[in-house]
């Protein structure tokens, strides 16, 4: 149905033309579904804009062949594409939020594609809508239909882009990592749903991630890239199970293991080099740090602290209804702890990160910090306890100032806090820290866009330890990285709570992440506290159904 035959990409840039694939050939057959796997930069997504025409003509080159149905589609005008485009070869994007418009409602969205593709009347198509959000299982599809992105959770924007997608009944549907940010139990969701969809229209897909152990659950073959070069490709069973190249071997083992924890996460490059370190942490090893950890008071305790939100269905609604993000939970956190805090998105990790950091006020309960409510600090005070409890933000790019270099962005909460003092030895530390997590002093005067996800991570945990904290609150800090780059920041995080005896809260929905990081474990459901316990023990014996039903969900490979 559809192939590529020896594909090049390149882009125009400073120094002219720049390849980024290079001399690439597979083959899409019908009713197959292809995994296209490969860390950032390995050319896999840019391949499937290729296929769908997106590449901004002026500035990139395409040759060699696509051809679909017979059609090569490197050859054929754009009103041609257009007609293919959505109807025939349909792609579901990355981000939801971005491939959504945040003005229109949802089902509009949906509809539209309807309306652009058959000739139907918006009437007919409202109620094709409503029966495609009934078969991508969105709760109240009626409802749906009539809300704007911002208002559904990161699962249902996503079913809302598969819903458009395959509207007009596409031949081949590309979905190029619709799973990265979302939850353990979403992202089982979405495969099971690509799966049946695509075995109840016998459409082709091609499914791409870095996950390799994720697209071993849903393909059929897989296709291994690294650098703009395919370097394997097989059934899904033989390069999984025997993999022949070393790339191939390093994707499959960078992930965290849930049957042992290591001292040091393996990378991709650690395995291509040979310099993997395969040292675990025994179990006489972590009885003996939290035997020094439990020893101490507590650094931090949460005393029953609730977290309520009041939101309205409407402008004319007359009753507000109450949203217990947090609803009275109580933990201690130990100095030179790791608290692993998991759970589905909406089930208030990430409003109790917030309310620790007063970022939110809790409706009740208290934060002791050594002993002091922060909840009745002066705001002085407060500004003081900001320095010793600092967070890791999800998205570095978002939370860093385009418009500054990085240099002046690590030296800003420095001269805030009055550390130092002047500039030339704000300066002398940020290069230090620059060093310090794997930077170096160059980057001082960059600017966030020209860094890579896991370099803006990097600085995004530079910023935060410039203030020496004692507590830092890591919010999701790795779940859209590469398996590769996770480790890498893994790695690191480890390594400076080593260094500065460091205080962790460690917020994921990635259970083999937190699994690896973890001293303590608390599982959270709907505002409560669900399980809670020695990390070790509550992977190897849950005692919440909730919990064995994250474990279940987690992808473990054919």
């Amino acid at each position: 149905m559809l192939q590529v035959k020896n594909l090049n990409i390149s882009f125009l840039g400073e120094s002219g033309q720049n390849e980024v694939v290079h001399n690439i050939s597979f083959n899409l057959n019908e009713s197959e579904i292809l995994g296209i796997v490969g860390e950032s930069g390995s050319g896999k997504s840019v391949t499937s804009l290729a296929l769908m025409g997106l590449l901004p003509t002026k500035m990139s080159k395409v040759t060699g062949e696509i051809c679909f149905n017979d059609i090569d589609l490197t050859k054929i005008s754009d009103k041609a594409f257009q007609k293919i485009r959505g109807a025939q070869i349909a792609m579901i994007f990355q981000d939801p939020m971005s491939a959504l418009n945040p003005s229109l409602t949802c089902g509009f969205q949906v509809q539209e594609m309807l309306l652009q593709h058959n000739k139907i009347t918006k009437k007919q198509a409202k109620i094709q809508v409503i029966a495609l959000f009934k078969k991508v299982k969105l709760p109240r599809p009626e409802s749906i239909f009539n809300q704007y992105p911002h208002q559904i959770s990161g699962g249902q924007k996503q079913r809302v882009v598969i819903a458009m997608a395959i509207a007009c009944k596409p031949q081949i549907l590309i979905a190029d990592e619709p799973t990265t940010a979302l939850d353990v139990t979403v992202q089982k969701e979405i495969i099971l749903l690509l799966k049946a969809l695509q075995q109840e229209t016998n459409m082709s897909l091609l499914f791409i991630s870095h996950d390799l152990t994720l697209v071993s659950e849903i393909a059929d073959r897989v296709v291994v890239m690294q650098n703009g070069n395919i370097v394997e490709q097989g059934t899904t069973e033989t390069i999984f199970k025997n993999p022949k190249h070393s790339y191939t071997k390093a994707l499959l083992n960078a992930r965290p293991s849930l049957d042992k924890r290591l001292e040091k996460l393996p990378t991709v490059g650690d395995f291509l080099n040979d310099a993997v370190q395969s040292n675990e942490v025994t179990t006489q090893q972590r009885v003996k740090i939290h035997k020094e950890i439990y020893s101490k008071p507590p650094l931090l305790e949460i005393v029953d602290v609730a977290t309520y939100f009041n939101t309205s269905s409407s402008w004319f609604a007359k009753e507000n209804k109450v949203v217990k993000a947090v609803d009275h939970v109580s933990f201690k956190v130990y100095e030179k702890e790791t608290v692993g805090l998991v759970g589905e998105s909406g089930c208030g990790k990430t409003t109790l990160g917030r309310s620790i950091l007063l970022l939110e006020k809790p409706n009740s309960g208290q934060i002791k910090y050594k002993g002091v409510d922060i909840l009745q600090l002066a705001p002085q005070a407060v500004k003081d306890l900001r320095k010793d409890i600092q967070i890791i933000f999800q998205d570095p790019y978002s939370s860093l100032n385009p418009r500054i270099q990085i240099g002046q962005a690590l030296m800003e909460p420095m001269k805030v806090h009055g550390l130092y003092k002047n500039d030339a030895e704000r300066q002398v530390k940020v290069f230090e820290l620059l060093e310090k997590v794997g930077l170096e002093a160059e980057h001082f005067y960059r600017y966030p866009h020209e860094f890579s996800g896991g370099q803006r991570q990097r600085i995004g945990i530079a910023r935060t330890i410039a203030l020496q904290p004692k507590i830092i609150i890591c919010d999701e800090s790795v779940s859209a990285l590469d398996v590769s780059v996770q480790a890498q920041v893994l790695n690191l995080l480890n390594s400076l709570k080593a260094d500065f005896n460091f205080t962790y809260i460690f917020i994921s929905h990635d259970l083999a992440v937190v699994k690896y990081m973890a001293d303590q474990l608390i599982v959270m459901k709907d505002g409560k506290i669900d399980e809670q316990g020695d990390a070790d023990a509550v992977y190897k014996n849950p005692k919440s159904n909730y919990t064995k039903q994250l474990l279940r969900a987690i992808p473990k490979g054919i």
